[in-house]
């Protein structure tokens, strides 16, 4: 057999306080968070002396996950999302399906989200935008307008 399910989407966030805060606004919630070191760690990271925090988010409905980490040793390096634009090759952003587009935007822009462009109608089906999160995170929001 192959594949059984996708388990979690790693990103790298220089605040993890403020990637939590954010992320429970948008919904998410935390299953766990714990400090990361060790030989296992270097050895599957392939970085020694690595010292790391990370913090598990589940979706509501617990199909899907987002691993949070800020890096304590060695410092991330860049470039970071914030520096590329949205065609840059590799991970450009994640997409959630939301119940009040509205809603959700008046929860995360207090809180430094950046709204891409605007909010527009897909072929009446989805109303959706992009915002820009923590550390530039492009997060996709997505309004189904049929049940």
């Amino acid at each position: 057999m192959g594949v059984l399910r996708m388990d979690n989407v790693l990103v790298v966030v220089e605040d993890l306080n403020e990637a939590i805060e954010f992320f429970t606004a948008l919904g998410l919630h935390l299953e766990g968070r714990q400090v990361l070191e060790g030989l296992w760690v270097d050895g599957v990271i392939g970085i020694d002396g690595a010292r790391d925090e990370i913090a598990m988010m589940a979706t509501p409905d617990g199909h899907s996950r987002l691993e949070l980490t800020e890096f304590h040793r060695p410092a991330p390096v860049g470039p970071t999302p914030r520096d590329l634009p949205v065609n840059a090759l590799g991970y450009r952003r994640i997409m959630f399906a939301v119940d009040d587009l509205d809603a959700t935007l008046e929860r995360l822009l207090p809180l430094g989200a950046d709204l891409v462009r605007e909010v527009v109608v897909y072929e009446d089906l989805y109303r959706l935008c992009f915002v820009r999160g923590p550390d530039g995170i492009i997060v996709g929001l997505a309004e189904p307008l049929r049940a």
